[in-house]
């Protein structure tokens, strides 16, 4: 019986084989199909490795073929890297497709940009010879760059000596001659780049500021962060890979950390994007001046907070805060925090956000030694908000959480909030009575903001919005835009427009 099975199975794989004619391969007839005549790598700094590329090459015929050659045009000094049907070169021979079928050629490129002469490398990708080939054109625009980042020894990668101990944060103090950044060149960082105590970094209008994955700065104990952007030339700061498919995406790099002592920080017209915590602003309860001031200054797509504030004191006006992971703006631990004509709105899509827009509170909980939970608190001494939006695809985008034992001052006036305790949650909470005039003055609950498009992180307010007309007077009197606002003055950070 089993030498039965046996024969029957021999038989079955022979009959198979016999009726499969299209592994009888014939030439290439220089008649292939592609998903597309041209593969743009988009643009790579110099000497950083691109994205991968993908190109399908389709056999569209009956039968299956044998492609004789296929090669990069420039040979094996190309800058660009294949991957054919799962084979790495540069050069590939006889390479089959079966009948009606396809393979994938994978691009990559890794680009000096002092060994080219013009800085859009092309190439292309050569199909087939004589008579019958085709091509795929390979087009790379590569950008010089500044480029900041710790040096490698034996021991591993230099790290931060913070408060005289080993950080092992990867990353270096700049020197003297780094503390100027100029619009030349775009900045490439990797790990963290650290102001020293007693410097000032100053990064000029239109300077581009690139981190690598983990990578970030840190303004140290008495160092200073000067952001001197313009309506015309902002600056901006995002993760190093330049590429389309990367302009939306949350968590490309760490943060901008004011550490504790760091002192008169201030941004102005800037873009902060794309990375963990776009800041995150520390202790500093016993300064009466504000760590860090910012004016004019959009901060989107993080994938944890816009801005964190431990017991810190931040100033702000014209900001837009966008779509967050956790909170938009987490004023925590206590601290002063002064806010106008300002949005906040968070209408993260990207997983579940179990924190609102908005969170301010005076506490901070940890587990001890003895594994047990302890509950710290600090001074609120101010949280003011004024002319400001509040928003968010969460029912409740605004959070007062005190717990006794320390001052919780706060005043919130002329704003438009989302608040919709649909199950009476926090009924109870004096923080959150909307109708204590002593605390909120001309609020708006749960009005129209009508931004243009919140999926872009696009809060400019049209026409239909309850914001218009509803600010209080000011002494800021032009918007984010540089719009006039002294006359019937919008809440918010932006005028209103027709769409």
């Amino acid at each position: 019986m089993k030498n039965a099975l046996l024969f029957l199975a021999l038989i079955i794989v022979v009959s198979i084989s016999s009726c499969r004619k299209d592994f009888e391969t014939v030439p290439s007839f220089g008649n292939l199909k592609f998903s597309k005549d041209t593969v743009f790598l988009d643009t790579v700094f110099s000497k950083i490795g691109s994205a991968t590329y993908n190109l399908k090459v389709y056999n569209k015929s009956s039968k299956a073929i044998s492609i004789p050659e296929i090669k990069l045009e420039n040979g094996i000094t190309s800058n660009y890297r294949l991957n054919v049907d799962g084979v790495s070169g540069k050069e590939f021979k006889d390479m089959e497709i079966l009948a009606n079928d396809s393979i994938y050629v994978f691009i990559e490129t890794t680009i000096d940009v002092t060994t080219v002469i013009d800085p859009l490398y092309t190439d292309k990708i050569l199909f087939d010879n004589g008579n019958n080939q085709q091509d795929v054109d390979l087009v790379t625009l590569v950008q010089d760059a500044n480029f900041i980042f710790p040096s490698k020894n034996s021991m591993g990668i230099e790290t931060l000596t913070i408060d005289g101990e080993d950080s092992k944060i990867q990353g270096r103090f700049l020197t003297d001659a780094e503390l100027t950044f100029t619009d030349e060149k775009p900045y490439v960082i990797y790990g963290y780049a650290a102001v020293p105590a007693n410097k000032v970094l100053t990064i000029d209008a239109g300077v581009k500021v690139h981190f690598h994955k983990n990578s970030g700065l840190i303004i140290d104990k008495e160092g200073s962060l000067k952001v001197n952007g313009t309506l015309d030339k902002k600056v901006v700061f995002e993760g190093d890979r330049l590429e389309h498919r990367f302009s939306e995406i949350p968590g490309q790099w760490g943060t901008i950390w004011m550490r504790e002592g760091s002192k008169e920080n201030e941004i102005n017209h800037s873009i902060i994007k794309n990375g963990t915590v776009g800041l995150l602003v520390d202790d500093n309860e016993n300064i009466t001046s504000p760590t860090l001031t910012l004016k004019n200054t959009e901060i989107y797509n993080n994938s944890s907070y816009g801005v964190l504030g431990r017991n810190a004191n931040i100033s702000g006006e014209n900001l837009v805060i966008g779509n967050s992971g956790q909170s938009s703006l987490a004023c925590t631990y206590g601290g002063t925090y002064n806010f106008t004509h300002s949005t906040f709105a968070n209408y993260w899509t990207n997983s579940f956000r179990s924190l609102p827009t908005m969170v301010v509170n005076n506490h901070f909980t940890y587990i001890d030694d003895n594994n047990e939970e302890k509950t710290i608190t600090r001074d609120l001494t101010a949280a003011n908000f004024t002319n400001c939006i509040i928003e968010g695809n969460n029912n409740v985008e605004f959070i007062l959480d005190k717990v006794d034992g320390s001052s919780f001052n706060y005043n919130i006036e002329n704003c438009l909030i989302q608040f919709n305790d649909f199950n009476n949650s926090f009924t109870g909470n004096t923080e959150l009575d909307f109708d204590d005039t002593t605390h909120y003055q001309n609020i708006i609950l749960n009005g129209n903001p009508n931004f243009r498009d919140t999926s872009k992180n696009d809060f400019i307010i049209g026409k239909e919005s309850e914001a218009i007309n509803k600010a209080k007077a000011s002494s800021i009197s032009e918007d984010i835009l540089g719009v006039n606002r002294t006359i019937n003055p919008d809440i918010g950070a932006y005028q209103h427009i027709e769409f």
